[in-house]
C-alpha cells in the first residue's frame, strides 16, 4: 500500500539523507524538474548511493528521469544499475502524465508492461495546455487518467488540485481526502510535511474499519443461512458493498 510518494531531489545529499526518516511509503529521487542542468550528470552517477540510502527503511524507491532523448537512457540506466546493486530489485514504472497527448493515449500507456500506476504532472500538464494549475482545470484530466488506471487494475496516484503550495495544510488535507473518495490510492508531495498527512488521508478510519468488519461478519452470517442481501445498521447491503468493505480491511493488513 503507497499512500504517500515523497519528491527528493537526486542531487541534494542532505534531503536524501533525511528521506528515510520522513515516513513516506514511497521515495521519489528526482533527476529531472529538481535539479540544475549543471548538476544533472554527478546526481546521475550519485544514485546507487541515493537509493541505498533512502531506501533504509524499506520505502519503495522510484527515479523520475528526464523526458530529453540525451538524457532519458542514461538515467534509465543509472536507475536499473542502481537496483541491480540492491540485488536485482522489481522494476515497475509509475508514468507521469504531462501533456494532453498523453493523457488521450493513456490506456494504451497502461497497457504497457510492468506499469503499476498512473499520475498527472498537474504544473506540467496545465502548461501544455495553457491553462493554470487550478482545482477545476485539473479536475477532469485527473479524473479521465485516474478511469484508465482503474480500468486497467492499476493504482492511481493524485490530488484533485495542485500539490505545489505544500503550506495549505487544511486545503491539503480537504483534498487528499475528497481524492481518497474518488478511489485515488495515494499521492505525490514535494515536502514532508505533507506525508502525515497523505498516510492518514489515505488509509481507513477507525470507523471504517469498524464498519467493513460488521459488513464481513454479516455477509459470513448471511451466506451460511443463504441470504443474498440483507440489511447493516438499517442500510441494504449487497455484493458490491461486501466488496468494498473486504478492500477497505484488505488495505489496513
Amino acid at each position: 500500500m503507497i499512500r504517500s510518494l515523497l519528491y527528493v531531489p537526486a542531487s541534494e545529499p542532505r534531503f536524501i539523507e533525511k528521506a528515510h526518516t520522513r515516513g513516506a511509503d514511497a521515495v521519489i529521487l528526482d533527476l529531472e524538474d529538481a535539479v540544475a542542468p549543471s548538476r544533472k550528470a554527478a546526481a546521475r552517477d550519485a544514485l546507487a548511493d541515493s537509493v541505498a540510502q533512502a531506501g533504509q527503511s524499506g520505502a519503495v524507491i522510484y527515479v523520475r528521469i528526464n523526458a530529453e532523448p540525451e538524457l532519458r537512457f542514461l538515467d534509465a540506466e543509472a536507475a536499473c544499475r542502481a537496483g541491480a546493486a540492491l540485488g536485482r530489485q522489481p522494476l515497475e514504472f509509475v508514468p507521469l502524465i504531462e501533456d494532453p497527448a498523453a493523457l488521450l493515449d493513456a490506456r494504451a500507456i497502461a497497457a504497457a508492461p510492468r506499469v503499476v500506476a498512473l499520475a498527472l504532472g498537474s504544473e506540467d500538464f496545465a502548461t501544455a495546455t495553457g491553462a493554470l494549475p487550478t482545482p477545476e482545470t485539473l479536475r477532469l484530466p485527473k479524473l479521465l487518467l485516474h478511469y484508465a488506471a482503474k480500468a486497467a487494475g492499476l493504482r492511481s496516484y493524485g490530488l484533485l488540485r495542485s500539490v505545489a503550495d505544500y503550506r495549505d495544510v487544511e486545503g491539503m488535507t480537504a483534498s487528499a481526502r475528497e481524492a481518497r473518495a474518488f478511489g485515488f490510492d495515494g499521492a505525490s508531495c514535494i515536502h514532508p510535511a505533507v506525508v502525515p498527512i497523505l498516510n492518514a488521508a489515505f488509509a481507513p478510519s477507525e470507523e471504517e474499519l469498524a464498519w467493513a468488519r460488521q459488513v464481513v461478519e454479516a455477509d459470513t452470517a448471511a451466506q451460511r443461512d443463504g441470504k443474498g442481501a440483507y440489511l447493516v445498521d438499517g442500510r441494504f447491503v449487497d455484493a458490491p458493498v461486501v466488496e468494498r468493505a473486504r478492500r477497505i480491511l484488505a488495505t489496513a493488513r
